[in-house]
């Protein structure tokens, strides 16, 4: 059965959260942080998850932007990008990646590794709006999380991680794509692509981007 057309819990999808040095850095922005967990059966399959710190190979100035815990320090003990590039691009390779608001992952993630190669982008943000458009403003991964009462399963199955930090993201935006596709269930990835989906140069499937296709940071 073509995966299009098989319901979404049997398709390959991969969750992504990633922390950068933020796209004011001026020497490029660069990936400090990676997450990438399996969404097996409607669920973040952790026991196959990747993660880790990614030592820059320089300082980083830290900004407000800055993930907790992401220190020069810290970082300078992680391995290279070049030595973790070969796990995240089997990782995501001919997967759908989600994220919430993922095209900012996928664009950093591209950048650095343009080898990566994902079959599609599935956006949980986009998802969001598209179920509660009468929100506004209030569309954060955390205070969804807050809203449907996931914040304590996300840190019980991130254990050791926090807010703003990409196991923890990850595991959050999985848990948020379950929560809402607990109504249809059988729904297909096709279906689901054509509501929430990217293509991999960042623009919705289904119309052309419009303002709200780039919210600014605080109005999520």
């Amino acid at each position: 059965m073509p995966e299009h057309t098989a319901p979404w819990t049997q398709a390959t999808l991969v969750a992504i959260d990633i922390e950068g040095s933020g796209p004011q850095d001026p020497a490029g922005e660069a990936i400090l942080e990676i997450a990438l967990i399996p969404i097996r059966d409607g669920e973040p399959d952790t026991a196959h998850a990747f993660t880790t710190l990614i030592n820059p190979g320089r300082k980083i100035t830290r900004g407000p932007w800055t993930s907790p815990g992401l220190t020069n320090a810290v970082l300078e003990t992680a391995p290279t990008l070049d030595e973790v590039a070969s796990a995240i691009t089997a990782q995501v390779a001919g997967a759908t990646l989600v994220g919430h608001n993922v095209r900012v992952d996928w664009r950093l993630l591209h950048a650095t590794l343009p080898d990566a190669a994902p079959a599609a982008l599935l956006d949980t943000l986009r998802l969001a709006r598209h179920r509660h458009p009468e929100l506004s403003k209030g569309h954060g991964l955390q205070a969804w999380l807050e809203r449907r009462n996931l914040t304590d399963e996300t840190t019980r199955t991130a254990p050791g991680s926090q807010p703003h930090r990409a196991l923890w993201d990850t595991v959050g935006t999985a848990l948020l794509l379950r929560e809402f596709m607990n109504d249809t269930p059988d729904s297909t990835l096709g279906a689901l692509l054509t509501t929430a989906g990217l293509t991999l140069d960042g623009t919705p499937l289904t119309s052309p981007a419009s303002p709200d296709d780039q919210p600014a940071l605080w109005d999520l």
